[in-house]
């Protein structure tokens, strides 16, 4: 038996393939709010920094949120409320990039 074993079966669990799936996602999100971020140095695109912004919270920041909540021992409205305000958060960034001058 391998010392990577235990490892292993923690990770093919429910919860280890959402968190596993949350990192994915968080690392992407992250590389994509990199690329806008580029974008906004490259053409000094207020909006554009926004836009970056908006991702790495929706994306990273709700990753962040959840990780940090369940942890800390929060009951599942507490980690849903959190999830939801981040959320929300990054939304609004990205609206304001796309629709406001």
């Amino acid at each position: 038996m391998s010392a990577f074993a235990p490892l292993v079966a923690d990770l093919l669990t429910p919860d280890g393939i959402a968190w596993a799936s949350r990192a994915v996602t968080a690392v992407v999100g992250l590389f994509v709010a990199a690329l806008a971020y580029r974008g906004f140095r490259r053409n000094d695109a207020p909006k554009m920094r926004l836009l970056a912004v908006g991702i790495a919270l929706l994306t990273a920041g709700v990753f962040l949120a959840v990780t940090v909540a369940e942890q800390v021992g929060a009951g599942d409205g507490v980690v849903l409320l959190t999830r939801g305000v981040v959320t929300v958060a990054g939304l609004c960034a990205v609206l304001y990039a796309l629709v406001y001058d």
